[in-house]
């Protein structure tokens, strides 16, 4: 497999590991937004979180925290993104651990909230009743 996260796990490419699991393998990130931004990735390939067994996908935050936890970080952002659009760069499921030391290292993001009309909201919150 081509996938550089699976080459990572195979010890084919060199990372700076944390931690390895028989389910998921954490290591520090080689372009860091702070000190301690950490990767948490399954080892089981798949490109969104919906590929991914449940099993692996409930080890990821917990070591997500010890991971948190490990660096001191009083503040964190803990991200996960599905997609080209959603910006995933890399095609294997991650999971971020990001130090927020301070306003200027870390994640920063933007929240474009807007006003839902709420009848809309309420038909939707049925509809996806049923789907669950």
């Amino acid at each position: 497999m081509a996938c550089i996260f699976c080459k990572i796990i195979r010890g084919e490419i060199p990372s700076l590991k944390l931690i390895d699991t028989p389910k998921v393998y954490a290591f520090l990130d080689i372009q860091p937004l702070s000190k301690g931004h950490a990767l948490v990735i399954p080892k089981t390939h798949g490109e969104k979180l919906t590929d991914i067994p449940d099993d692996e996908l409930a080890e990821m935050l917990p070591v997500a925290k010890k991971l948190a936890l490990a660096v001191g970080a009083k503040d964190y952002n803990i991200l996960q993104n599905n997609g080209r659009i959603a910006h995933q760069v890399v095609g294997h499921v991650h999971v971020h651990m990001i130090p927020k030391p301070n306003e200027e290292e870390g994640l920063v993001i933007g929240w474009p909230a807007k006003e839902a009309d709420k009848g809309e909201l309420s038909a939707y919150l049925e509809e996806l009743k049923g789907k669950l």
